[in-house]
């Protein structure tokens, strides 16, 4: 057993005594003093009766896994087990160790804790988190394969997974494949060494379900690509479901085949952005209920002090929250505005000069994008001039740098000779409008943001 897993163990425990009642804690956990097995990434406890695991399961058992993996590196998770469970799987373990390996992939490799339930939804995931759930419902039959792409940290394996643990609860015998894509390139790589080839393709064969994270690390990795090409092809033509995720689109895919790039594209694409403000916000209070705190222990101004503070990574938003919660458990005192900062400080010092550099440069790039696109002057912008070919930019700078950046109005305001937040507001409005109903507005939008991403 690793030192590191024995250490996850004593810290959540430490966490769990902290956070829950004395008699929860005695009752539940007090006599867990080791990890009986590590597998996978699974840390498995052994329990003394069938009740203290069904109990430990319902109540905590999510909170358990979503604690240790803010103090972990890497993605693991406690299992609850009787001696009997650990015993029958050691034993089938020992018969064959190529049917161990076998098994562990038909287990699906998903974390329980990624479910279409906890996946907060907003305006930024709704088509991506709409269409996943209708793939989840019909495998293989409404949009094969998916692919979805998006920055780091905003929830692309999360829902990639609830497709998983979706079609697993709705039927057992399914066999379900999440992978990462460095997995699956040194599996290949691995086995191909070895000359075993043969093995590698025992392990994806009969997959119902592929789900694949991350493809563009199949950058430059051409015979991994061939092989995941072949993959794709037999999955496909065998109407098998493949979800696929990348940090960016199809079409920015580098040093990835084409033949591949384009069947990406067979099905749907759809993008997940950054969450705004409101969205942030519900992201938080979600994550609280998850928590063993009382809810009304983190003040609204807290919640609203991390969501302005972390705009752009759902990842970085809830290590944030866990931060705060696992400070005010250790100084066992009232959390307040100021003892949030002062525990979210080494975090809010990075950011803000990043902020402060990447928010001047990025607005005066928006307003120089749309000041050649329109032929007009900055001072144009600034102005007061109501005239329709001054007008307009403005609206469209206003509607750009909130869209693009979740600035504030009041931000968007000070840039623009201190204009009223309403101003802004009905800028933001009469834009959106417009892209709905107006092809011309549209197609400005969309050439003027292609400028600025590009």
């Amino acid at each position: 057993m690793q030192d590191q897993h024995v250490q996850l163990w004593v810290k959540t425990k430490y966490y769990l005594q902290k956070t829950v009642a004395d008699k929860t804690f005695k009752e539940l956990f007090e006599h867990i003093h080791e990890v009986a097995r590590v597998e996978q990434e699974t840390l498995y406890l052994l329990v003394a009766n069938n009740f203290l695991k069904t109990r430990i399961d319902k109540l905590f058992l999510n909170k358990m896994n979503d604690y240790v993996n803010t103090i972990s590196p890497d993605l693991v998770r406690f299992r609850i087990v009787l001696k009997e469970d650990l015993y029958d799987s050691s034993a089938s373990n020992s018969q064959d160790e190529k049917n161990k390996s076998f098994d562990v992939l038909r287990t699906g490799n998903l974390n329980q804790i990624y479910t279409f339930q906890n996946y907060v939804i907003g305006k930024n995931n709704r088509l991506a988190s709409t269409i996943s759930l209708q793939v989840a419902d019909q495998p293989g039959v409404f949009a094969n394969p998916l692919y979805i792409f998006g920055p780091v940290g905003i929830g692309k394996t999360h829902l990639m997974q609830s497709i998983g643990n979706y079609i697993l609860d709705n039927d057992i015998n399914k066999n379900v494949l999440y992978v990462k894509t460095e997995n699956f390139v040194e599996d290949y790589v691995n086995l191909l060494r070895a000359d075993n080839i043969e093995r590698f393709n025992e392990k994806y064969a009969d997959i119902d379900v592929l789900l694949i994270d991350d493809i563009q690390f199949l950058s430059k990795k051409t015979q991994s690509q061939q092989q995941f090409f072949k993959l794709f092809e037999n999955l496909h033509s065998e109407n098998k479901q493949i979800v696929v995720t990348s940090d960016r689109p199809t079409s920015e895919l580098k040093d990835v085949m084409t033949r591949l790039t384009s069947r990406f594209s067979w099905g749907v694409v759809a993008d997940i952005n950054p969450p705004d403000l409101d969205h942030r916000l519900e992201i938080l209070k979600r994550k609280l209920q998850t928590h063993l705190i009382d809810q009304e222990a983190i003040p609204t101004e807290v919640l609203e002090l991390i969501a302005n503070s972390f705009p752009t990574s759902v990842r970085e938003l809830e290590g944030a929250l866990n931060r705060v919660i696992f400070y005010k458990t250790i100084m066992n005192e009232d959390l307040t505005l100021e003892t949030a900062i002062e525990a979210l400080q080494p975090l809010l010092k990075t950011h803000r000069m990043e902020s402060l550099v990447l928010n001047s440069n990025k607005i005066d790039q928006v307003l120089d994008v749309i000041c050649g696109y329109f032929n007009v002057s900055r001072t144009d912008l600034y102005g007061n001039s109501r005239k329709r070919d001054i007008l307009y930019p403005r609206q469209i700078a206003m509607y750009l740098l909130r869209d693009l950046y979740d600035l504030p109005y009041k931000k968007i305001g000070s840039i623009f000779s201190g204009r009223d937040h309403s101003t802004v507001m009905n800028s933001y409005e009469k834009i959106s409008v417009g892209i709905v109903n107006e092809e011309s507005i549209l197609n400005d939008v969309q050439n003027i943001r292609n400028k600025v991403e590009h």
